[in-house]
């Protein structure tokens, strides 16, 4: 649905009149500007989303109609026409898959140059994976 029927359906559910209930809805869907199909619902379709929607906007307000409604019920009416259910965000992520950025840049690793692995090699006169020095390099284990 779109943040207008959900406005219209919020009207009806809780009182008041569409326009009081956009801005909760549009915020819902802002993700759709970067992501323009259904994957932009991993953002905030869910508990986590819902909960943020809270702290943005308070608790509560009161509509047109003079009725205090609550923000999280909202959310999840929301969320519930959408997808039919309240996902967690880890749901939403747990087929991510993990990328080496993810962990920020690599800081600790020394980079070894080939003229030190050929001269290890040299060295000891033998196969380079079974060098004592290599392995430990390598990280092999016997």
């Amino acid at each position: 649905m779109k943040p207008y029927s959900h406005a219209r359906s919020s009207a009806h559910k809780f009182g008041g009149h569409l326009d009081d209930y956009l801005v909760y809805h549009n915020w819902f869907d802002q993700t759709k500007a970067h992501i323009a199909d259904m994957r932009h619902r991993a953002l905030l379709h869910n508990a986590f989303g819902i909960f943020l929607l809270e702290q943005q906007f308070g608790v509560y307000f009161t509509n047109s109609d003079g009725k205090v409604v609550q923000v999280r019920d909202i959310g999840e009416q929301h969320v519930l026409e959408d997808l039919g259910r309240i996902p967690s965000l880890d749901e939403c992520f747990k087929n991510l898959p993990m990328e080496a950025w993810f962990g920020g840049p690599v800081r600790s690793k020394k980079l070894i140059r080939l003229e030190d692995i050929k001269a290890i090699a040299d060295r000891t006169k033998s196969n380079l994976a079974k060098t004592e020095d290599a392995k430990l390099l390598l990280g092999i284990e016997d």
